[in-house]
């Protein structure tokens, strides 16, 4: 997808790119390439104080705090706005296919002195003419820490009255807010964790909270090290040749590319549980299932017929002392906003990873039909799940329920 670019007033955007371009200096960058203020969305360049060369696609918008009639009032937003308005429109948020641009989709404050910066992919596509509110004590948090990070609903472009569509609720999402001094490892966070749901973008978010170094020891952690014997990789000697590559060559740069790893960390949980039920006993066939839109693991458990699991990652932070999840597909169709929904009878149990809490690789089960139903959409579940006693940590146990479910259907 090309990037697509909109004519600004430069009055209304020049204080916005002054502002990134003196955070960038800030932190200790060189800039080589200053954006044009009429062109939204703004691109920087520069080398960082490692002399890494890095490149930035900021969709920047002025935050403000003007009390506002029927509205709270320690209210702060940003209006999410380019070019004329088209109503019903959606834009796409851009993502640079090569990786060396990092998409920013931000608040900025320049009086204040502070950004808010939401999940570029979650929120893409987006409508234009929309507000971002956040609260005057997240603004506080950000003052007082520089880096603090918080959760909110997000809405899909879909339910929002322009398309026709109910509002069928929404689903969290992580929202940063930085000082200048932060920026650089701000961008770092949005390059490391792009497309990542948001549990694991909570997970990062309170790693960069304690610096770079910690963020980068967590991003590590998900690639594990090259033994010294390459033989302790069962990997095919063949693609090892094509790749021209050694195993320890392979793996650092697997770390140093962020797409890569992008791509792999969303696969890891996958591969923990595939991994994890296949040392059930009983439990033979036990494979990923490597299909666009299917459900990830398919095994059989006790001589059943074949039973497919459903994964997903909880959210970071817990509802009432418990783990909750965002359980529904990242797109749905604009013909039927309900397809963002799991079926009920779409796969035999869902497997909750629990690593954005506790960063180890476990999990807890459920079948689907212990859980709740969606309240506007038939035959499809609800998206808000917390992992209360109708989950379990046996995986056997969670398995047998699934069998007899799916022999009694037939």
């Amino acid at each position: 997808m090309p990037l697509e670019t909109y004519t600004v007033q430069a009055r209304s955007r020049e204080r916005l790119v002054a502002f990134i371009a003196e955070a960038l200096r800030a932190c200790g960058c060189k800039i080589a390439k200053t954006p044009d203020p009429t062109i939204a969305p703004f691109k920087f360049v520069f080398d960082a104080p490692d002399g890494e060369r890095m490149g930035i696609v900021c969709y920047a918008f002025t935050s403000t705090f003007t009390p506002t009639k029927n509205r709270p009032k320690d209210e702060h937003s940003f209006q999410i706005k380019y070019g004329s308005k088209v109503p019903g429109k959606l834009h796409e948020i851009w993502q640079d296919p090569s990786g060396a641009f990092t998409t920013l989709f931000l608040g900025v404050s320049p009086d204040r002195g502070y950004f808010v910066g939401i999940d570029p992919v979650l929120n893409s596509p987006t409508r234009f003419y929309i507000r971002f509110e956040y609260k005057q004590r997240h603004v506080r948090e950000i003052k007082r820490r520089g880096w603090y990070a918080w959760t909110r609903p997000v809405r899909s472009p879909l339910a929002s009255g322009v398309i026709p569509s109910p509002s069928y609720g929404d689903a969290e999402q992580v929202v940063v807010g930085v000082t200048p001094e932060r920026f650089l490892d701000y961008i770092r966070f949005e390059r490391a964790v792009r497309g990542l749901d948001q549990g694991h973008r909570g997970l990062f978010s309170d790693a960069a909270a304690h610096g770079p170094d910690e963020l980068r020891r967590l991003a590590g952690d998900l690639v594990p090290d090259a033994p010294v014997g390459e033989e302790d990789f069962r990997v095919d000697a063949g693609l090892v040749a094509e790749l021209g590559m050694s195993i320890p060559e392979l793996v650092a740069m697997v770390r140093k590319n962020d797409r890569l790893m992008m791509a792999i960390r969303g696969g890891v949980a996958e591969w923990h549980l595939q991994r994890t039920l296949a040392g059930v006993r009983g439990v033979t066939e036990c494979q990923l299932i490597r299909q666009e839109g299917a459900p990830d693991v398919s095994l059989r458990f006790e001589g059943s017929p074949p039973l497919v699991i459903e994964c997903k990652n909880v959210l970071r932070r817990m509802t009432r002392g418990l783990p909750t999840m965002d359980f529904m597909k990242t797109r749905a169709s604009p013909a039927d906003p309900c397809s963002r929904y799991y079926l009920r009878d779409q796969f035999d149990l869902v497997a909750g990873c629990l690593h954005p809490i506790t960063t180890r690789w476990e999990f807890k089960y459920v079948i689907p039909s212990k859980l709740d139903a969606h309240p506007k959409c038939g035959g499809r579940l609800a998206h808000r799940v917390r992992i209360d006693e109708r989950w379990t940590a046996a995986a056997g146990e969670a398995l047998r329920a699934a069998a007899a479910l799916r022999s009694r259907r037939g």
